[in-house]
């Protein structure tokens, strides 16, 4: 009886799910009596875990287990909770934090899940359950060995219970969605749906459930649909809370680490082994128990160049007459002027018209930067990548793209861009600096698959097959486009067009920051005059733009 337990939970805003972890921790403390146990939430809800791991500290304890209140191991479970106990040991290096495994799929759980569905079938007719599809309905997370237990819980009851079939759809982030995920239950041609979201409360994604279900009867109403409640404040569910916190106070609390994309390379998530365990709730900590005014909205500061940068671009102004060159397409034309430290360049290049509008536009919208090779990803401007949230994705070196290199007999480059296709469709802007066959592909995945990325960059250097992939690319009418003629480019240039338009992306946002900060301001001004009985004599403030 020397550990003390803290039950962790995510929070949420809705104060009826808060009530019901406040009545499980109630009846885990009545289990174990004579045991230190608090609570503490990761977000929006108060106490905070570390108040609930200073709570025990103060009560006398000197060994601390702090157990996750979550179903399954994903994110919460590996990342940000473990951040979390790395804290308390930094802040309390004289006690002993103990870290204890996700409930998982425990068969107590298990026990409560059938219950659950009992209960539920009871409120509708008399249907065999091999007439029945059993809808099991996971959180959805970014963690597919999370995701992957969801399936393993709908077997489990599936064949424990006698279902005619199961199937698996989530509430938030894994595909498919609810709506798919009941749409397809609907057409199996079972008589009866009986839908169960594996949480552990109710609260907006009980009620998303609910309501996605109440849709499904209007529009398949020759089928029956039922719901479960979630687990909720069960004494299994209590009990399971003990024995985690038991598990990890003896070094025997089980994870699945060969199935964890932290630590193995599990496929599709190589890029993730080894990643950094850092909190990701700091902004909602406590929000709910915070009485303050909204966050100002972030400000976004103008590019500043270096005085070696601004001065290069003095020059290159005055280098030639850009009368020439569209306004909208020339400080990309004189960063590529600055990146080869050849004027003649500009003479060479194509921009198909609103290319750079529209390449601004889709940084601002936040899609992501798909580049041929990683040096195009090396040449970005890391400071205004950070500041934009900008992703960028490179595949030539995952193991995918090397498989279907080999099997599909194309080059790396190309089956990146293939690759890139499929993962993320139109929302991307594709920067090839290298491989005139990554061009060739894209040119003919837009002819053939109708695909439509929101601008496509095409300066790859070199001999072979790079003028015909750039003349490709120009009679290519289908999508925004930047090429130029000859041989000459690299991963540079096509750096520095991506960087030309998130530098005016970045502009665009601290020029429209600062007009409505004026107009802001304009308006306060007219307010005083007026309850001074005075006029505005000043010109109005210009009309903001939203970039």
């Amino acid at each position: 009886m020397t550990y003390a337990v803290v039950l962790a939970a995510h929070g949420s805003r809705d104060p009826a799910s808060s009530a019901q972890f406040e009545q499980l921790a109630a009846l885990v403390r009545s289990l174990d009596p004579g045991r230190v146990i608090t609570h503490g939430y990761l977000e929006f809800n108060s106490p905070t875990l570390d108040e609930a791991a200073r709570e025990a500290v103060r009560a006398g304890a000197r060994e601390v287990v702090l157990v996750p209140g979550v179903l399954l191991a994903a994110t919460h479970a590996k990342n940000d909770l473990p951040a979390e106990v790395q804290a308390l040991r930094l802040e309390f290096p004289d006690v002993t934090f103990h870290y204890g495994a996700a409930m998982d799929l425990h068969p107590a759980l298990l026990d409560v899940c059938r219950e659950r569905l009992v209960q539920a079938e009871q409120t509708g007719g008399e249907v065999r359950r091999e007439r029945t599809l059993l809808l099991v309905v996971g959180r959805g997370t970014t963690d597919p060995d999370a995701n992957g237990d969801v399936h393993k819980l709908a077997r489990f009851l599936e064949e424990g219970l006698g279902y005619g079939a199961s199937s698996v759809c989530f509430s938030g982030t894994a595909q498919p969605d609810l709506k798919t995920g009941l749409a397809r239950a609907a057409r199996l041609g079972f008589a009866r749906v009986v839908v169960m979201p594996y949480l552990l409360f109710g609260g907006v994604l009980a009620r998303r459930v609910e309501e996605a279900v109440a849709a499904a009867r209007q529009r398949y109403p020759d089928v029956e649909f039922l719901t479960t409640r979630p687990l909720g404040a069960h004494p299994k569910v209590a009990q399971v809370f003990l024995e985690r916190a038991r598990e990890g106070v003896q070094g025997q609390g089980h994870m699945n680490c060969s199935l964890c994309k932290y630590r193995v390379q599990v496929v599709g998530y190589e890029h993730q082994v080894g990643e950094v365990q850092v909190g990701h709730h700091g902004a909602a900590r406590g929000l709910e128990a915070r009485q303050q005014e909204p966050a100002a909205p972030r400000e976004i500061p103008a590019y500043v160049p270096h005085p070696i940068e601004a001065e290069s671009f003095r020059i290159i102004e005055e280098l030639r007459d850009w009368s020439a060159v569209p306004e909208a397409d020339r400080y990309a034309a004189q960063r590529l002027v600055h990146t080869a430290g050849d004027p003649a360049v500009v003479d060479e290049l194509f921009f198909s018209p609103g290319a750079c509008e529209a390449g601004i536009g889709a940084v601002l919208r936040g899609l992501t930067v798909v580049t041929d090779v990683t040096m195009v990803s090396s040449g970005l401007k890391r400071e205004v990548l950070k500041t934009l949230g900008v992703p960028v994705w490179c595949g030539v070196h995952d193991p995918e793209t090397h498989l279907l290199s080999r099997e599909a007999g194309i080059t790396r480059s190309a089956a990146g861009v293939r690759r890139a296709f499929e993962r993320f469709g139109n929302d991307c802007i594709l920067a090839i600096g290298d491989a005139p066959t990554a061009i060739f592909e894209a040119n003919r995945l837009i002819r053939e698959r109708h695909w439509r990325p929101a601008l496509v960059i095409g300066l790859p250097v070199g001999f072979v097959g790079t003028r015909e992939s750039k003349a490709a690319l120009r009679a290519c009418l289908s999508v925004p486009r930047i090429t130029n003629a000859g041989t000459r480019g690299g991963s540079p240039w096509a750096s520095s067009v991506v960087n030309a338009l998130m530098i005016q992306a970045q502009n665009r946002l601290a020029q429209n920051r600062l007009a409505q900060n004026r107009l802001a301001q304009n308006r306060l001004e007219q307010n005083r005059l007026a309850q001074n009985g005075l006029t505005q004599t000043s010109p109005p403030a210009a009309p903001v733009r939203d970039a």
